[in-house]
């Protein structure tokens, strides 16, 4: 079985990014720029922040983080928004969730500018993507994307499951493997028979947030199997799909942690890199 190395791929990355923004920088004088919105002092938020931040000074990116304590009032958020919206040097914009529950989320995810969108949330990047338009596409399953695509460079024909149906990772994972002509079936906890359903695909995709859900009698022979999951238990971190089990069937299996997570920063990147392409034409 092939161990998909999340770090080990978004290092490359990394290093594909570095110098391409080292090619801008000469192109047009000028890189990118990425700005994060953090409200409140939840941990992990800071740790997932901090870690942006790190990358993208890594990676030559222009990086600032606004900080507002949790008490901040929705309209002081999306006035700072607009503000960034309107700023040249700053080409993608991404304000770090869960927020506090007196800011309406969808209110500050449309508010974002959508060719500012890094995070591929806003209706718009969300539309355009289903259609097979260009689009930011969110982090998470545009890294899923890339891991698959190293391990089976063609996915046409294959079936593909899904299992999840969120906004975040779910939905759109769906569209890019449509994108590829996969046969996909989209699953969730209230799905029938979903042993059934898995077992039919080359492709699993679970990111459904529950603890090892995915069992080893799930998966075929030489499926390629990502775990999006990261649930914690008694036993620490594990995630969606129960490891030392699928790992007897699968042809290729991300870990947990080390798969998914590295890949969401590198992605990050990515498409703060695209948005200010884009903005130069």
């Amino acid at each position: 079985m092939i161990l998909i190395d999340g770090k080990k791929i978004a290092a490359e990355l990394r290093e594909e990014l570095k110098q391409e923004v080292s090619e801008l920088k000469t192109k047009y004088n000028k890189v990118p720029g990425l700005t994060v919105i953090l409200i409140g002092d939840m941990a992990p938020s800071q740790i997932y922040v901090r870690n942006k931040e790190k990358s993208a000074n890594e990676v030559g990116l222009k990086s600032e983080v606004i900080k507002y304590p949790d008490t901040v009032d929705e309209k002081t958020i999306l006035e700072k928004i607009k503000e960034l919206n309107d700023d040249e040097s700053i080409s993608g914009i991404l304000v770090q969730l869960p927020l506090p529950k007196h800011i309406d989320k969808q209110k500050v995810i449309e508010t974002i500018t959508p060719s500012k969108d890094v995070d591929g949330f806003h209706p718009m990047n969300v539309g355009n993507l289903s259609s097979g338009y260009e689009s930011s596409v969110p982090c998470t399953p545009l890294g899923c994307y890339l891991m698959i695509k190293k391990i089976e460079p063609n996915l046409s024909g294959k079936k593909a499951v899904v299992v999840g149906r969120s906004n975040l990772n779910g939905k759109p994972m769906t569209q890019l493997l449509l994108k590829e002509n996969c046969t996909v079936t989209i699953t969730h906890s209230r799905t029938k028979d979903l042993k059934a359903e898995c077992l039919e695909a080359d492709i699993i995709v679970a990111a459904v947030g529950i603890p090892e859900l995915v069992k080893g009698d799930w998966v075929k022979k030489d499926a390629i199997v990502i775990d999006v999951g990261i649930n914690k238990t008694d036993n620490g971190l594990v995630g969606d799909v129960a490891f030392d089990e699928v790992s007897k069937n699968a042809k290729a299996l991300t870990p947990v942690p080390g798969g998914v997570g590295p890949m969401t920063i590198a992605c990050l990147l990515k498409n703060t890199i695209d948005c200010f392409k884009r903005a130069q034409i």
